[in-house]
């Protein structure tokens, strides 16, 4: 049957209470009453004997109903204490619902032993789309949740789990359909819920949705596969090495291997030897001074120079980097590519622009830049400079007999010879046709002329294969002038040594002719003549 409650409790006790108390005041007076006359004869003392009792009746009375009403009023008191303790847990819960649950930036909800949800915070609603009043205490928020019903068996098994067995779950992670349609991934540390008495109460999960972590994580992983690939594939190698001489390195990408012949990790922090020790020993310096200039200026450098391969040949590589700073270490960033090929290109068409085609000399450009820069030089320091002009006697001759072909070949042949009659100071140009000139620094006229007689001898006792012909032998005619004695410029010198091979020539050719002194006047200041 069912007790009274409130208010009608309070009645109920009341009167029993004051029943008690009539019938416990009426045995009293009964009782005493008959005790006292059967044991008191005297009237008058029968008398006083019952007004003593009535008044310890009285004050007994008086003394329990104040002890009990002391003692109401320490409970009430006690109660009022009790509530108004409850009235602030219940204000601090509330606020620290509104505070703390309701605006933490991750989603919190509660739900009961029976898997019905029964906190759903602000953050829960703003990650999922559904209000709290749709979701508190029914079970259609995990269909919404999760509408496959094999991926939603799933995550009851994990649940039940958790509730069957006394297990914290950390980083568990589910995908949601949010009410908008849109798919996302949340990561949950999930626990048991108990209350006061140590029963199982249910289970809080706290849920982050990381859809956007896990967006940028896979990029971040598509980059890094990309970079990976194209590190892989460069026509060089990336690097990242400290800023010191050893260029130690701390990263080598894979296109080490194919342009130095070492492995990456043979650089990597000197394991078997330091980048730097495979730069040409000529660029060496030339490299540390573009670093540190360029980082000076506080701009990237770009730099050409040659490094040494593992099987021992040479390999020219432009480098362009810049330095960085990452947690306080002062590093060089940067790619290295081979460029020797490009190299071989501007040298043959360096050489393609200064030597002639057919014989391998100098061209006639160069030639007169040589000259003049001999020229200069000699002044500077009052030197001599000799100058020899040749000229093949009849080479039109074997031109006609022969073919240009034929012409040609005597042409290479001759100018390998004088090559080989030559110091390594003096410079041979093709000057045109089949007339040869060489430079002579430092030579006087004597030393010159005493050359084009052993160059005229030579040339007339070495026979010149022709293709398909027995050899034939030719002789040359030389005309030989020096500066400052026949001439003091480069015109005039050509002009001078011009005309005295001319003049070998009608002498009879084979033979060496010294040009003419130049009048005084014509002479540079600090000439004499000869």
């Amino acid at each position: 049957m069912a007790q009274p409650q409130g208010p009608e409790a309070g009645y109920c006790k009341a009167s029993t209470a004051a029943l008690l108390y009539a019938i416990a005041g009426a045995t009293w007076i009964l009782c005493s009453d008959m005790v006292l006359g059967a044991w008191l004869q005297d009237s008058e003392l029968l008398g006083h004997a019952q007004l003593g009792k009535d008044l310890i009746f009285v004050l007994a009375t008086a003394l329990a109903l104040f002890m009990l009403l002391r003692h109401n009023h320490q409970r009430h008191t006690e109660h009022l204490i009790q509530d108004a303790a409850q009235r602030t847990e219940l204000r601090m819960l509330s606020q620290f619902r509104e505070s703390i649950i309701d605006t933490a930036h991750v989603w919190i909800n509660v739900l009961d032993e029976h898997g019905r949800v029964t906190v759903w915070n602000q953050a829960a609603e703003h990650i999922t789309g559904y209000g709290r009043e749709e979701v508190l205490n029914h079970h259609k928020i995990w269909e919404w949740l999760y509408p496959d019903p094999d991926y939603r068996a799933q995550v009851y098994s994990k649940v039940d789990d958790m509730l069957a067995r006394d297990q914290i779950v950390s980083g568990f992670e589910s995908r949601i359909r949010a009410k908008d349609g849109t798919i996302k991934i949340i990561t949950w540390n999930s626990g048991r819920l108990y209350d006061e008495q140590g029963k199982i109460n249910g289970l809080i999960a706290i849920g982050r949705d990381i859809t956007e972590h896990k967006r940028a994580e896979k990029a971040l992983v598509e980059r890094e596969r990309q970079l990976a690939t194209l590190m892989a594939n460069l026509p060089g190698m990336a690097y990242r090495c400290h800023d010191e001489p050893l260029w130690t390195m701390k990263f080598v990408s894979q296109g080490c291997q194919r342009l130095t012949g070492h492995q990456p990790e043979d650089f990597v922090d000197n394991q078997r030897l330091s980048f730097a020790s495979i730069i040409h020993q000529d660029d060496r310096e030339q490299v540390a001074s573009e670093v540190a200039l360029a980082q000076a200026e506080g701009r990237p450098f770009a730099i050409e120079y040659r490094i040494r391969h593992q099987d021992g040949h040479d390999v020219w590589v432009w480098e362009q980097g810049q330095a960085a700073e990452i947690d306080g270490t002062h590093f060089l960033e940067g790619i290295l590519i081979d460029i020797s090929e490009r190299k071989r290109m501007e040298q043959a068409l360096e050489q393609m622009a200064i030597r002639d085609p057919l014989t391998g000399l100098y061209n006639r450009r160069e030639l007169e830049q040589q000259l003049d820069a001999e020229l200069s030089t000699a002044r500077r320091y009052q030197h001599t400079v000799g100058l020899l002009w040749i000229d093949v006697d009849h080479f039109k001759s074997v031109n006609d007999r022969f073919g240009h072909l034929a012409g040609d070949a005597v042409l290479r042949q001759l100018s390998s010879l004088l090559q080989e009659q030559v110091r390594t100071a003096d410079y041979i140009a093709r000057y045109g046709g089949e007339e040869l000139a060489i430079v002579l620094p430092e030579s006087d006229s004597q030393e010159a002329l005493q050359l084009a007689e052993r160059l005229c001898d030579t040339v007339a006792r070495t026979p010149m294969q022709i293709p398909e012909h027995t050899p034939i032998n030719i002789t040359i005619s030389v005309g030989v002038a020096t500066y400052p004695t026949h001439a003091a410029t480069t015109k005039a010198l050509f002009q001078a040594v011009d005309q005295a091979m001319y003049a070998a020539k009608q002498q009879g050719r084979n033979r060496v002719h010294l040009a003419t002194p130049a009048p005084t006047n014509d002479r540079h200041p600090t000439e004499s003549p000869a």
